[in-house]
Parts: structure tokens; C-alpha cells; sequence
């Protein structure tokens, strides 16, 4: 009779590798913190709201140690079938990370949305996540403030550290990186060491693309469009031909993405090409296509591209 060897864990050889969570409502700071975490640009930043609609991973090595960050779309009180997609899967980002990150803008303080996120922390964590506090933009409030802010939020919540932070500004972003690679548990590495991000770079190219029109159009339009990468068509020259459709939900939408005489549309994929072109470091020639389709925050393929569950009769 063959003997079968018995299994063991595989050795870290002193590495640490685990998945942080940062969650907030919309316009905290995710994301920048994201892109300050990881060196580069992995998630689109607007002034806007709810524009982070995918959970994106972004790798950040610390040391010995591999964070893998989760940047969850904004918690906010869903409308759409789009909406609370999007909330559900910021809520499945945290329950499933090793330790989640609640920013808050220092300036705005201890909000109703802030409030409503932490009534919701025990009840979705297990109770043994640790969840750390990130005050942000502090920048924008005194010292006596910033100091009062804290205590509060700790009486709300037993938060397992208390962070002062300036994502834009890289304040206190340092330790805070420093805390999380002590805090995640031992183990292997979960991606190359240079890899910066488990999107594809069709979605992050398309992301891209999105933030540009978010940053150019205005009100209610950049909720009601999407961009999806086509074609991709990496050539021996050594450059990249990347095909994107916009899509719009109205004949209306679609005047205004194209602009007089496309002037709008150029101007946008010019300064996308720009930013893949810098990502990628290579050049790229970027084709945009417009096209309507009024049902398009309802189809499930929509959904599936932007990594996002649909969930049958949920309208």
C-alpha cells in the first residue's frame, strides 16, 4: 500500500501577505489613498461621487510584506440596481479582507453616512476583523479638532488604531502602511512582486477613459455611462491599439459625449490616450466609439464587465 505524504502549509519564508479594505462613503479618499499606497494609478479620482463602481485591487509591498487593498466602491443609500451593486460589493470587500480601513474626512467630521457605516461594522464584520480609523484631509482642520474627531469616533466604534492622514498629501500615509504590513498574517506572497494591480488592463484602461469623461461632463451624465474595452491589439511595433465603446442611455447622451463637431469625444480621448500611454509605457492608439443603449444600466453584461454581481429581479 502506497503511503500518501501528509500536506503542509506551504512556507512564507517570513513573508506576510493579506487584503485591506477601504471603505467610506463617497469622496473620502479611497482612492487617492489607493494610488498613494501603490505608486501609480490604479483608480480613477473625480470630484465627483460614486466613481469607483468595481472593487479594485491594488498591490502595495511594504518590507517583506504584500498588501493587497481593496478600494470598495463609496457606502451610500442605494437607488438603482446599479447602486446597490455597487454597495454590496463594497460590503463583500470588507467582510472579506484581513483588515479594513473606514476613512473619513476630517473636515466633515462624525457624518450621518459615517454613522450609518458604523452601525453597519458588526453586524457585516466577523468579530474578530480589526478595523482601523483614517482621518483624512487634515490638512483642512485644527490640531484641537482633529484631536476631538478622534475621540468621538472611538467612543462610537472600538477602532484597533486611529490614523491622521492626508491621502493627496501623503501625510501619515507612511505609518499607516507601516501598521498594516506589521498587523496582516504571515504567508506567501498572492502576486508577483512588480504586478501593481488583479485588474485587467483592459478595465483599467477603460477606467481611464471613464474618469475622463467624468472629469469633463457634468450633473447627472457621468452616472449614466459606461465604457467597455472592445478591442485590444498589442502589435510588433511595440504598441497597443486599444478599441473602447462609450455607452449612453439616451440619443441626447450621446450629443453631448460627441460634442460640436466631436470636439468633446477628441479632446477626452486624447488625454485618455495619454494616461494609458503613461501607465503602460508604451504608445497607444486609442479608438472611442459612442453608442446608445437605454437599457443598459439593466443588462447583466454591463454588470459582469464592471466586475459587479446582477441580481435577477432586483430593479
Amino acid at each position: 500500500m502506497t503511503e500518501i505524504p501528509a500536506m503542509t502549509e506551504p512556507q512564507s519564508d517570513g513573508t506576510r501577505a493579506g487584503f485591506v479594505a477601504l471603505i467610506g462613503e463617497p469622496n473620502a479618499g479611497k482612492s487617492t489613498l489607493l494610488n498613494r499606497m501603490v505608486g501609480a494609478k490604479v483608480s480613477i479620482v473625480t470630484h465627483k461621487v460614486q466613481t469607483t463602481r468595481t472593487r479594485i485591487r491594488g498591490v502595495c509591498m511594504e518590507g517583506q510584506t504584500q498588501i493587497v487593498f481593496v478600494d470598495t466602491p463609496g457606502l451610500f443609500r442605494p437607488r438603482r440596481r446599479l447602486d446597490r451593486a455597487m454597495v454590496k460589493a463594497a460590503w463583500g470587500g470588507a467582510a472579506d479582507a484581513d483588515i479594513v480601513v473606514l476613512l473619513i474626512e476630517a473636515h466633515r467630521g462624525l457624518t450621518e453616512g459615517a454613522k450609518a457605516i458604523i452601525e453597519r461594522l458588526a453586524g457585516e464584520l466577523p468579530k474578530d476583523r480589526p478595523v482601523a480609523l483614517a482621518i483624512n484631509k487634515i490638512d483642512k482642520g485644527s490640531s484641537e479638532k482633529l484631536l476631538a474627531l478622534a475621540a468621538r469616533m472611538n467612543e462610537a466604534f472600538p477602532f484597533a488604531k486611529t490614523f491622521m492622514i492626508s491621502a493627496e498629501k501623503g501625510y501619515g500615509v507612511d505609518d499607516l502602511r507601516e501598521w498594516l504590513a506589521a498587523e496582516l498574517p504571515e504567508g506567501a506572497w498572492f502576486y508577483p512582486e512588480d504586478q501593481l494591480a488583479d485588474l485587467p488592463l483592459r478595465m483599467i484602461a477603460a477606467e481611464m477613459t471613464r474618469e475622463k469623461l467624468t472629469l469633463r461632463l457634468h450633473e447627472e451624465l457621468p452616472y449614466q455611462l459606461t465604457v467597455e474595452t472592445e478591442k485590444w491589439e498589442d502589435r510588433k511595433d511595440g504598441s497597443t491599439r486599444i478599441d473602447q465603446i462609450v455607452y449612453v442611455a439616451r440619443d441626447g447622451h450621446k450629443g453631448i459625449v460627441l460634442g460640436n463637431r466631436g470636439e468633446t469625444i477628441k479632446s477626452i480621448g486624447q488625454a485618455a490616450r495619454a494616461e494609458i500611454k503613461e501607465f503602460l509605457d508604451r504608445e497607444v492608439h486609442l479608438f472611442l466609439q459612442v453608442k446608445v443603449r437605454p437599457n443598459w444600466l439593466e443588462e447583466k453584461e454591463r454588470y459582469s464587465e464592471m466586475g459587479l454581481e446582477f441580481k435577477d429581479g432586483d430593479a
